[in-house]
């Protein structure tokens, strides 16, 4: 199992530490709701150094990434970062991922945790043309700083105009006193913030700092649960659960990020599968009957036949109600539509909804 810079920190905390993707994580600290109110009210902070992070680099870098990648990386300036995923062969996702411009000819990419090998070799056997890759995961530390008080504790450690960044940009600047630092406005929250990369040495300054600045705003660390309550009342996709290997970006509602406009893995079969419409789509429910949803529950018609499965569910912190993610038969996917997802031997009832679960007050 690896540790993070900051695991010795975790656990002088009293987080609830857990094994995550090979990695030794605080999935909580004080309890999830309370940690969930606090991103959502306040300012958290989330110890992500488990991601992974591929530099790649050379004249055939961008060739490369728009040939494995299902959305348009032409379309990055410097200091601009994207959304996208890897399709597979066969229809599927083999992960959703980050790409960063970080110069001409310079990009870093930031995957998931448990796909980092997965990825780096899928990618690998597709270098075809001399990119220069390096995988630079076991070097980097990533935090993110989530929630509306986050910008005001942040400007207190850095120069960068942190409010007037737009969604998706970044900086390479001093933060804390340390130079190099990757300022991103992203985040899996919807409630704001940034995510910091930095060098491991750099991680315990970085972190003390944060916390010393952030003391008037209530700042508090953030364990992983908390992270998927959030994301799950945005409808944000979790790799694993929503995405896998056999799912498609179409059927997933990500034909945002898949762009025709360029040859990439499968895209003629995505093309076809647009055009005239998937077999199955994902959809957010709410529960009408009290029970919480969870990962490969049956979904079911009112005739009791298995209409599709759940991918994600949970109690909404935000809003005392049973929310998940699933996928249902096209015919079957329309708001407002009722289903009945199949709990012991009970059929409890949902209602399909629009995304997010949770809109700000």
């Amino acid at each position: 199992m690896k540790n993070t810079a900051l695991t010795a920190i975790h656990e002088g905390l009293g987080a609830k530490m857990v094994p995550f993707a090979g990695y030794n994580m605080p999935v909580q600290y004080e309890g999830i709701n309370v940690e969930h109110e606090t991103v959502r009210n306040g300012v958290g902070v989330f110890d992500v150094s488990h991601m992974g992070e591929f530099i790649l680099k050379g004249e055939k870098a961008l060739d490369l990434i728009q040939r494995v990648c299902s959305n348009d990386a032409s379309k990055l300036v410097d200091g601009k970062a994207q959304y996208t995923c890897l399709p597979n062969e066969d229809g599927g996702i083999v992960d959703d991922l980050l790409v960063y411009k970080m110069a001409d000819a310079e990009y870093l990419l930031v995957v998931n945790a448990s796909n980092i090998e997965k990825d780096w070799n899928w990618i690998s056997e597709r270098n075809t043309e001399g990119v220069e890759m390096t995988n630079i995961s076991d070097d980097i530390s990533m935090l993110a700083i989530q929630g509306p008080k986050a910008t005001e504790v942040m400007q207190k450690l850095t120069s960068v105009e942190l409010a007037a960044m737009k969604y998706y940009t970044f900086e390479k600047a001093n933060f804390a006193g340390l130079d190099d630092v990757i300022i991103s406005a992203t985040g899996y929250t919807g409630s704001g913030g940034f995510e910091l990369y930095f060098k491991n040495e750099d991680a315990v300054a970085i972190w003390n700092a944060l916390f010393e600045a952030g003391k008037a705003e209530g700042i508090k660390p953030i364990g992983l649960a908390a992270r998927d309550t959030l994301r799950l009342e945005m409808g944000f996709c979790l790799y694993g659960n929503d995405l896998d290997d056999a799912t498609s970006p179409i059927e997933a509602g990500l034909g945002w990020v898949t762009k025709f406009t360029k040859d990439f893995t499968n895209s003629e079969n995505l093309l076809k599968q647009k055009e005239n419409g998937a077999s199955r789509k994902l959809v957010a429910f709410e529960m009408i009957d009290r029970g919480i949803p969870r990962h490969d529950y049956s979904i079911v018609n009112e005739a009791g036949e298995e209409i599709g499965k759940v991918t994600s569910g949970t109690m909404s912190p935000s809003m005392k109600i049973a929310i998940g993610l699933g996928y249902v038969k096209k015919e079957h996917s329309s708001i407002d539509t009722e289903i009945f997802i199949a709990v012991r031997k009970k059929q409890l009832k949902a209602k399909l909804v629009k995304l997010p679960f949770y809109k700000k007050a």
